[in-house]
């Protein structure tokens, strides 16, 4: 009499070990009480998402907060959409936000003791598990053809019945051992589905660590495990991965709820205890009134390299991850100025149930607010980091001369109110172009945006040409300023703007007036930052050949 025992013989003759020689050779992991062992499991199909880094980061710092493990396991089970090279991008651009695992794969390497950490290279240990189930008949060859499958489908379609493949529908389900024994031996194709013992109507307790104690609907679908291609399903083998990679909490995305009956009953089938589930809210954006999830298709900033290519500094984005996290995050953060993001402890009681709004004016200030607190030379060696990866023309002109750099980008730096128009790596370029010679020489001086309309061209010329005489930078700032007041009064203008607006018959304009001139006339700019630093930077020959070429013209 054939057994199922002989069908499994007959679908893996080759497969000696047993499922007690795998939890010999993954053993459970020897961590304290409450630690975590968590994991990101990406597809090889494009890339990096905006939600899949937060999911990450929440994997990440769950682990290293708890003193678990955290590790990284490639998904490439599904080949037929998998992207050559998109897993050890994943895997730079990760380690572009500091998220580097303890184990697991690597892009070009691997590390760790309970591998391999591709899905691909673990064939023969999802068939140790799966010749098992068929032993124990809690798995079955499925015969069905592509042509069946449709016609199924159709049936469900036509009479508004529940899709899938199951109960009434699962139509290989109630062969007997030798008649799919008998099958097999015919070279009838084949693939291999899990048993399940579920009903649908019945409800499912489970706990999920952010959502509470839900009830669901029991599985029932005899879901497919075993593809023809030699390979599991991602449902079958992300369970067998969890389990001998012994991680302790599963955080993922809220799209993967429906699928949790699945998971625990393939757990249940096999014994195993299951991991903790916590299925994180999406990140939503408004778009016409509506929300919806962030989309690859639809938003540049669902793509992690939109930022990064940006030059938006990674630390404020984690740092607007972490906002978007725990609610109480921004509170700690006013209370712990002076600490790093990651000195705070995340917990799962304090994440939202709905998917939090994309924000992107967040990490834009977030962003300023960073940069701004960096010194000069801080800020210079972060510029000239992300310009090299991404190959941005800043890059030479401060590998030509650091210390010019560190003077520009140290005006208005410090102090309980720092300048913030720096809002990311890619801004500095045209923020400070205008100190370099070369652009500012190549700029068209007859299109520099003097106020024509209030002051003709030869009281702007006149007014440059005095300035030219009396410029000194040996003065304070203050002595600056007022020499420029002294200037105003002479042309007749107010020194202070106050008094002009209440007497404007009487004034031309004022000392507001005469300093746009001169900034207009140094920079090619209506907008910068402190004007007594800019001559300061630029020093007096060249702050005094750049007047007069623009008095020139005029």
């Amino acid at each position: 009499m054939i057994t199922w025992n002989d069908v499994a013989e007959l679908v893996f003759p080759d497969v000696k070990e047993s499922v007690e020689d795998l939890e010999k050779r993954f053993p459970k992991r020897n961590l304290k009480e409450g630690a975590m062992v968590t994991r990101f499991a990406p597809s090889p199909t494009g890339f990096l998402h905006t939600g899949s880094l937060f999911t990450t980061l929440l994997d990440y710092k769950f682990a290293k907060q708890s003193g678990g493990v955290f590790m990284i396991r490639l998904e490439d089970t599904d080949q037929k959409r998998e992207i050559e090279g998109s897993g050890e991008l994943l895997i730079n651009e990760l380690k572009k936000f500091n998220i580097e695992p303890d184990e697991g794969y690597l892009g070009d390497k691997e590390k760790g003791a309970y591998g391999p950490y591709k899905q691909s290279d673990r064939a023969e240990i999802y068939k140790v598990v799966i010749k098992e189930f068929i032993k124990q008949g809690k798995a079955y060859p499925c015969f069905c053809s592509p042509e069946e499958l449709k016609a199924l489908r159709e049936e469900q379609e036509r009479n508004k019945i529940r899709p899938g493949y199951y109960g009434y529908f699962a139509k290989y389900r109630h062969l007997s051992a030798e008649e799919a024994y008998n099958m097999i031996k015919e070279g009838k194709p084949y693939i291999i589905r899990f048993r399940s013992t579920g009903t649908f109507l019945n409800k499912l307790p489970v706990h999920d660590e952010i959502r509470g104690d839900l009830e669901l609907s029991e599985n029932d679908l005899d879901i497919v495990i075993f593809k023809g291609d030699g390979l599991p399903t991602y449902h079958f083998a992300h369970l067998v991965d969890d389990h001998f990679m012994r991680t302790t909490h599963v955080i993922r995305g809220e799209e993967w709820l429906p699928s949790l009956p699945i998971h625990v009953d393939l757990f249940k089938a096999l014994n195993w205890e299951l991991p903790r589930y916590a299925h994180v809210p999406a990140i939503m954006k408004i778009d016409n009134g509506n929300r919806r999830k962030l989309s690859k298709r639809k938003d540049n900033e669902a793509a992690v390299s939109y930022f990064l290519d940006n030059g938006y500094p990674t630390v404020a984005f984690l740092e607007y991850l972490y906002t978007i996290a725990n609610s109480n995050y921004e509170e700690w953060r006013n209370e712990n100025k002076d600490q790093s993001y990651d000195s705070f402890d995340l917990t799962f009681e304090k994440f939202s149930k709905d998917g939090a709004l994309f924000d992107l004016e967040k990490i834009k200030f977030l962003s300023r607010e960073y940069l701004a607190s960096l010194s000069a030379e801080e800020f210079k060696d972060e510029i000239l980091k992300w310009a090299k990866a991404y190959n941005d023309k800043i890059g030479p002109r401060i590998e030509q001369d650091p210390d010019y750099m560190i003077k520009i980008l140290n005006i208005e730096r410090g102090g309980e109110k720092p300048r913030k128009d720096y809002e990311k790596y890619s801004d500095v370029y045209d923020l400070t172009s205008f100190f370099y010679d070369e652009d500012y020489n190549a700029l068209d001086f007859a299109s520099f945006p003097f106020n024509y309309e209030r002051f003709d061209k030869g009281l702007i010329k006149d007014v440059l040409t005095e300035y030219v005489n009396r410029l000194n930078l040996d003065l304070s700032e203050e002595e600056w300023f007022n020499e420029v007041k002294r200037l105003t009064v002479d042309f007749g203008f107010a020194d202070n703007v106050k008094v002009w607006k209440k007497n404007k018959e009487t004034y031309p304009g004022h000392v507001g007036d005469i300093a746009e001139m001169i900034r207009i006339a140094l920079t090619g700019r209506k907008q910068t930052p402190n004007l007594y630093n800019i001559f300061q930077v630029l020093g007096l020959e060249r702050s005094k050949a750049r007047l007069n070429k623009v008095i020139a013209s005029l």
